[in-house]
């Protein structure tokens, strides 16, 4: 508890550096206490300047893996990837074609989309290997433009 209110700023700042959004940092920040929890006992040998350089260079690690996490991850809307403009999508006909997609291919979408996890993540998440996971997201694809196909949303 000490831990965390002496350096629960001093962390948000190294990471807000590193990532340039509230939120990430404030996630970077949160894994970062996850690890100093794990590790608990080696922060009680160490001496108070090296417990700070420490904890920054837990949070650094974290705020970078966060980082490069984002940036493997397709940031690009749904929409964009099917094709779909947004003045024709008129805001409820996407997420209706969505609504009636089987369960699996909605569960993948939201975790892709809404969620930001990749195809790699999503395969384990569910279980799944990487190249089946892939598939799904062609035919979750497929099937959710041959919705708005019908729909008359492309």
């Amino acid at each position: 508890m000490r831990l965390y209110e002496t350096y629960r700023s001093l962390m948000f700042y190294v990471a807000n550096q590193i990532l340039r959004n509230d939120q990430d940092a404030e996630d970077a920040v949160h894994d970062a206490f996850l690890a100093i929890a794990e590790n608990i006992k080696k922060f009680s040998r160490l001496e108070r300047h090296k417990t700070k350089a420490f904890i920054i260079t837990i949070v650094e690690n974290k705020a970078i893996d966060l980082y490069r996490r984002k940036a493997r991850r397709s940031e690009a809307p749904l929409d964009e990837t099917l094709g779909i403009s947004p003045s024709l999508e008129g805001g409820s006909g996407l997420t209706e074609c969505i609504l009636r997609l089987p369960g699996r291919y909605r569960e993948f979408f939201r975790l892709k989309y809404q969620m930001g996890y990749s195809t790699r993540e999503i395969a384990a998440l569910m279980g799944i290997s990487w190249p089946a996971a892939r598939k799904l997201e062609q035919r979750a694809k497929d099937k959710l433009r041959q919705l708005c196909e019908e729909e008359e949303i492309l």
